[in-house]
């Protein structure tokens, strides 16, 4: 089993992608379905395409198992040109959301089947389909039909089956679409846990945004045949490299506007005191670089180009910051967080509800406004106020409900003031 705290393949110079797609161009007549797209998968990851539809994951997913070609560029499997390589010689099995069991065979001559069409002896065969079953939990189903078993456990016959011929790779086309909530959350987990028994690379193709975040080692966000960014769900959640990224994965609020550089005042005879010059803290020019040092285990290390995809914004923490003026007559969103050189350009701000705190009196924050709340999103758990400022941007701000819905401190219509760090958000350039 793989130990996903120190898995990272792609952070190691010396690790050889099992899967390497490689100026990979797909097009269907004039229209261009992927797009010049580079990307590197591991060994044993569980990797996710996430986009809208039309975005062209699952042309993606579909060269890669054979049944479409690339125009242009290369797809190696093992460091394996797979141009010449049918569907059905390739090591690589496929699991469909409709799950396409056999209606009229038991659970266990479904996941028998491949098995047998490749003409393995008995005792194999019989082996191979107990220990599926054990994986998956289905021993007490094994002579059942289809109709008679739910639709997660039909789910995990499929996915049974699907490992059953120990293929190098899985990949799965939206595989948990058609379940319920309930059961697609619990379904979820128990993917990644057999993924990590069985140590088989899974791609997975899905346009649901807590899916792909909850399973996959790392996610490639894709935008009209094109990675916007590949990373780590938690690197992609708060780092996002572009608006659309930010926008896409889950609730974002967007501030457009213009960067303007802020310097610390200076000490009044104009030097720095002499605490300051203590050989115990690195110097101005390397602060940045230093805690970059410092945070990277916990962080980890930006993209390194492998991923074709663009690099998200590097955290460079500085005395003097950002201030970002974004409406007339409201006052700047104050940032020191940002990238460096972005002084007098334009730029978008983007926070996260959770980063903001609703309260009644003004916070002692960098970042405050008042507003008054014109909807609220009750979601059990946690509440989405909708705060509408003098300016009319409207600000998600989401808090979690530890009182009973009769004590809950705001309602519709009432003025109140929200308020972030300056560190809570991130500025990005497109």
């Amino acid at each position: 089993m793989v130990n996903a705290a120190e898995f990272e393949p792609w952070s190691d110079p010396d690790a050889v992608p099992l899967i390497r797609f490689q100026n990979v161009t797909k097009r269907f007549g004039e229209f261009t379905a992927i797009d010049d797209l580079t990307i590197d998968i591991y060994e044993q990851e569980f990797f996710a395409l996430l986009g809208p539809s039309g975005c062209g994951k699952t042309t993606l997913m579909r060269m890669l198992a054979g049944f479409e070609a690339p125009t242009s560029g290369t797809i190696t499997l093992g460091g394996e040109d797979m141009a010449n390589r049918p569907a059905n010689k390739r090591p690589v099995n496929m699991m469909f959301q409709s799950y396409a069991l056999f209606p009229h065979l038991t659970v266990r001559d479904n996941i028998a089947f491949g098995l047998k069409r490749e003409g393995r002896d008995a005792a194999f065969i019989a082996a191979r389909v107990d220990e599926m079953l054990k994986l998956t939990r289905l021993e007490r189903f094994g002579a059942r039909k289809p109709h008679q078993i739910s639709g997660g456990q039909r789910q995990r016959v499929a996915l049974a089956r699907s490992l059953a011929k120990a293929p190098k790779l899985l990949l799965l086309d939206e595989p948990l679409g058609a379940l319920d909530k309930k059961l697609r959350q619990d379904t979820q987990f128990e993917l990644m846990e057999i993924q990590e028994t069985t140590g088989t690379t899974f791609v997975i193709v899905t346009h649901d945004q807590e899916e792909a975040m909850t399973v996959a080692s790392r996610v490639a966000v894709m935008n009209e045949g094109r990675i916007e960014q590949v990373d780590t769900p938690d690197r992609i959640y708060e780092l996002p490299n572009s608006t659309y990224v930010a926008d896409f994965i889950g609730e974002i609020n967007l501030f457009p506007g213009t960067a303007r550089r802020t310097d610390p005042p200076a000490p009044p005879d104009g030097t720095a005191p002499a605490a300051a010059k203590s050989e115990s803290q690195p110097p101005a020019n390397e602060a940045a670089g230093w805690l970059v040092s410092r945070l990277s285990p916990i962080f980890g290390e930006g993209a390194d180009g492998k991923s074709g995809a663009p690099d998200g914004p590097a955290l460079l923490p500085r005395p003097d910051g950002l201030e970002i003026d974004w409406a007339e007559g409201a006052d700047p969103i104050v940032v020191s967080n940002a990238t460096e050189g972005l002084d007098g350009g334009a730029v978008t701000f983007a926070i996260r509800p959770e980063k903001i705190a609703v309260s009644a009196d003004r916070p002692d924050l960098p970042n405050a406004f008042q507003g008054k709340v014109i909807d609220i999103a009750y979601l059990g758990n946690v509440s989405t106020y909708h705060v509408e400022l003098p300016t009319g941007q409207i600000v998600k701000a989401q808090t979690a409900n530890t009182r009973r819905i009769s004590a809950r401190a705001f309602t519709w219509d009432d003025t109140v003031w929200i308020g972030w760090t300056d560190t809570a958000g991130v500025v990005l350039l497109r």
